[in-house]
């Protein structure tokens, strides 16, 4: 049985992805992924376990994806940023 997993953002609109940790709980990793596609970001996840053939970050490929740096970090912004224009519409 897998222990740890890679967690993996995608933005399905730009095709891109980035590999955030295996350290952060799983619970709260798919909860913010969540609450982003629940105000309308067009975002996904892949839990992927960590095993000899993807053991690094470089390793992990998703095909039609390019890598981004900083993705995670950027899509939070955004989500961050819709939070608070419907907090002032309120």
């Amino acid at each position: 049985m897998y222990t740890k997993n890679w967690h993996i953002i995608r933005d399905d609109s730009k095709r891109t992805f980035e590999v955030v940790t295996v350290s952060m709980s799983e619970n709260a990793f798919t909860n913010k992924t969540h609450a982003m596609q629940r105000d309308g970001m067009n975002v996904s996840f892949v839990l992927l376990p960590v095993s000899n053939k993807n053991a690094s970050k470089a390793a992990v490929k998703i095909t039609g994806y390019g890598q981004e740096d900083g993705l995670y970090e950027r899509l939070l912004k955004k989500h961050s940023e819709i939070g608070r224009k419907n907090i002032e519409e309120w």
